[in-house]
C-alpha cells in the first residue's frame, strides 16, 4: 500500500473506532436464506444484524431492511441495494465498488473510508457505486465520490465536513470532484473543507449549509439555492453562479476566495 493510502487507512481506523469489528454473527448462506424467505419483490429482514466483513458481492438486497446493521468492511461489490433501508447502519471501510444504492435510505449511517475502486486512483465509471435519490440525512461521511452519480440525493443535516480534531494522520475530507449532484439537497449540512470542484450542482439546495473553506472551483451552481449558506474562505474560481437564489443572503461571501473569477 502506498504511503498516502496507509495514512488514509490509519486515519479512517481512528475515526471508525480504531479496531475491526467482531466476527460476523451471520453467514453469507444465512443472508441468502433471508432474502429467499422474503420472496420476490420484497427485501430481506436483516435489521440490526452483524454482517461485518461478509462477502455479499453480487447479491440482490434491493428493499432489504438493514437498519442498524453492521456492515463494517463488508464486500458489497456489485451488490444491488436499491430502495434498501440502511438507516443507522455502519458501512465503514465497506467495499462498495459497482454497488447500486439508488433511492436507498442511508440516513444516519457511518460511512468512513469505503473502498470505491480497485486501485488508489479515482474509480472508473464502470466501477463507481451509484447513489441517485439516496438519503444521507444526518449521516457521518468521509468518502471519495469523484465523478459519481448522486443526482437528487439528500444530505440534510449530514456531517460531511472535516473534523479538525481527528486529522493527526493527515487531512481527510469528502471529495465530490466532478460528481453529478444535480438537484441534491444539502440543507443544514456541514461541508467545511469538502471538495466540490467541477461538480454538477444545478438546482442544488444549500440552505443554511456550512460551506466554509469548500473547494467550489469550476462547479456549476446554476439555479442553486444558497440562502443562509456560509461561504467564508470558499474557493469560487470559475464557479458558475448564474440564476442562484439567496446569494445576497449568504454569510461570508465577502470573505470567499477568487470571487472575481466566479461566473455570474
Amino acid at each position: 500500500m502506498r504511503k498516502s493510502g496507509l495514512i488514509l487507512f490509519l486515519g479512517i481506523m481512528t475515526l471508525a473506532g480504531g479496531h475491526a469489528a467482531a466476527a460476523a454473527a451471520l453467514t453469507v448462506a444465512e443472508v441468502k436464506a433471508a432474502q429467499e424467505q422474503a420472496g420476490p419483490g420484497k427485501g430481506a429482514a436483516l435489521a440490526g444484524k452483524n454482517l461485518s466483513e461478509l462477502d455479499l458481492s453480487g447479491l440482490d438486497l434491493s428493499h432489504a431492511d438493514l437498519a442498524g446493521a453492521d456492515l463494517y468492511a463488508a464486500r458489497l461489490v456489485g451488490t444491488k441495494l436499491e430502495g434498501a433501508n440502511l438507516t443507522g447502519a455502519r458501512l465503514d471501510l465497506a467495499w462498495i465498488i459497482r454497488a447500486d444504492f439508488t433511492n436507498a435510505d442511508l440516513s444516519k449511517v457511518s460511512l468512513f473510508g469505503p473502498v470505491v475502486a480497485m486501485t488508489m486512483a479515482a474509480p472508473a465509471p464502470a466501477e463507481a457505486p451509484r447513489f441517485p435519490g439516496a438519503d444521507f440525512s444526518g449521516a457521518r461521511v468521509i468518502a471519495r465520490f469523484t465523478g459519481m452519480d448522486l443526482r437528487g440525493a439528500h444530505f440534510n443535516g449530514a456531517h460531511l465536513g472535516v473534523d479538525m480534531k481527528n486529522q493527526s494522520m493527515g487531512l481527510m475530507r469528502n471529495d465530490f470532484t466532478s460528481a453529478d449532484l444535480t438537484g441534491a439537497d444539502f440543507t443544514g449540512a456541514q461541508l467545511n473543507r469538502t471538495v466540490l470542484a467541477f461538480a454538477k450542482l444545478n438546482h442544488a439546495k444549500f440552505t443554511g449549509a456550512d460551506l466554509t473553506g469548500v473547494d467550489l472551483s469550476g462547479a456549476d451552481l446554476t439555479g442553486a439555492d444558497l440562502t443562509g449558506a456560509d461561504l467564508t474562505e470558499a474557493d469560487l474560481a470559475g464557479t458558475i453562479l448564474r440564476e442562484v437564489t439567496g446569494l445576497d443572503k449568504t454569510r461570508g461571501f465577502d470573505k470567499a476566495q477568487h470571487v472575481e473569477r466566479a461566473q455570474r
